[in-house]
């Protein structure tokens, strides 16, 4: 049974589809983190909060994620010890806008922030498990806005990578959209760490290298060269072969553009690339290609 290292955070709480994929087909998969969020522009989103709702003109508050969460509670907190846990001032009083949220699990951790800090934090807290994608919190917003007449501006919390769906809806039907970045992806500051504890716990016999995201791959590559002796493209003589320390494993990838990107841009050669972005194609196409040689 070979180990195959799946550069990807598994899923926490339930199975992991990648994991069992492999796992059924006689593999041992392990799954390394290699992306971390950071919040970013929290001295930004401070001056926002203390300016508040009404200075803005903002008719409410859109929060995509738990992230924006985190990043709403740095900021509040940063004023609350600015302000010595003085009383919260009638214009930054964030009570009186809606806040909408994408899905159930934010909706739950924007309640827990109002418990948990009483100043500039939410009450009117709108949306939750039938608002789970962008499309149906925008139609949730368009229906739960005043219709009368005037023009609408809310507060947009985004990440690096959002998608622009809920923007084209929302400015389609004519409301305007403050967007503020307040987090950010990023590789991993704790990844070399988990690779070599990975490496120490799961012995030598590594047959499988998955690579889920270009982003991903120019990260990690150079890191993995410390272990790994990784396939060159257009080369029948793995790179770095000539040290014996390395292990020698085959690469396979995702999709076409992340196998476009590990050879072209990385020169690494793809053994396999998954007929469909699926846990079963990915594990299928691995087994095949061993089993031919």
């Amino acid at each position: 049974m070979s180990n195959v290292l799946l550069l990807r955070a598994a899923n926490q709480g339930s199975p992991d589809r990648y994991e069992d994929a492999f796992r059924s087909r006689g593999y041992h998969p392990i799954s390394v983190p290699v992306l971390e969020t950071v919040i970013v522009g929290c001295e930004e989103l401070a001056r926002r909060l203390s300016i508040g709702p009404e200075k803005q003109s903002l008719s409410g508050v859109i929060i995509t994620s738990q992230r924006a969460v985190e990043a709403w509670s740095e900021a509040a907190q940063a004023l609350i010890i600015a302000d010595n846990n003085t009383p919260l001032k009638p214009e930054s009083d964030w009570w009186s806008v809606p806040f909408y949220a994408v899905g159930e699990a934010t909706s739950v951790a924007l309640r827990d922030l109002s418990e948990k800090i009483p100043l500039y934090t939410p009450r009117d807290i709108r949306g939750g498990s039938e608002t789970g994608t962008a499309e149906r919190l925008a139609g949730f917003i368009l229906k739960d806005l005043p219709s009368d007449g005037t023009s609408k501006q809310l507060l947009y919390l985004t990440g690096d990578k959002n998608r622009d769906t809920l923007p084209m809806i929302l400015e389609s039907a004519g409301v305007t959209l403050d967007s503020l970045q307040v987090y950010a992806t990023q590789g991993s500051s704790m990844f070399p760490h988990a690779l070599s504890l990975a490496l120490e716990h799961e012995g030598s016999s590594w047959g499988w290298i998955v690579y889920f995201a270009p982003s991903v791959a120019e990260f990690v590559t150079p890191i993995l060269r410390n272990h790994f002796a990784l396939p060159a493209a257009n080369s029948s003589i793995d790179d770095c072969a000539q040290l014996s320390e390395h292990h020698h494993v085959k690469v396979a990838a995702i999709g076409p553009t992340t196998e476009s990107f590990l050879q072209q841009t990385l020169k690494l050669s793809v053994a396999v690339t998954a007929k469909n972005p699926k846990p079963d194609d990915l594990a299928d196409g691995v087994l095949q290609y061993d089993e031919a040689q």
